[in-house]
């Protein structure tokens, strides 16, 4: 599947992979992250540069929006929500300013604290 938008120019499909690397890219500029998890293995390792979209999942909607869930890894000693609510500003910024698909919800959840 893919998400659509109409603009003056017609209509365009963005794939949710596409998507997936956008969130990525966004929320690693994040302070506090550490990287993502897989979502059906849990805090077993860190995901590698190839496999950004196992720790996110993009759901599209009806009316043309999108869903985010993120599967983080935080470092051990950050507030936690401060960390969230960065990522969340970051990547609905970065995804509605990039795509110009709307994001109705972002949730971030956290499998994992890697101590240093």
């Amino acid at each position: 599947m893919s998400a659509k938008v109409n603009n003056k120019y017609g209509c365009i499909e963005i794939d949710k992979q596409v998507i997936a690397q956008i969130v990525y890219r966004a929320a690693m500029e994040s302070y506090g992250l550490v990287g993502f998890s897989q979502k059906i293995k849990g805090i077993v390792e860190l995901l590698k540069e190839g496999n950004i979209a196992k720790g996110v999942k993009v759901t599209e909607l009806e009316n043309n929006t999108i869903e985010i869930q993120l599967f983080v890894i935080m470092q051990y000693g950050i507030n936690i929500a401060t960390v969230a609510n960065n990522i969340i500003e970051r990547v609905k910024y970065s995804v509605e300013n990039d795509t110009g698909i709307k994001v109705s919800k972002i949730d971030v959840n956290v499998q994992g604290i890697r101590v240093k």
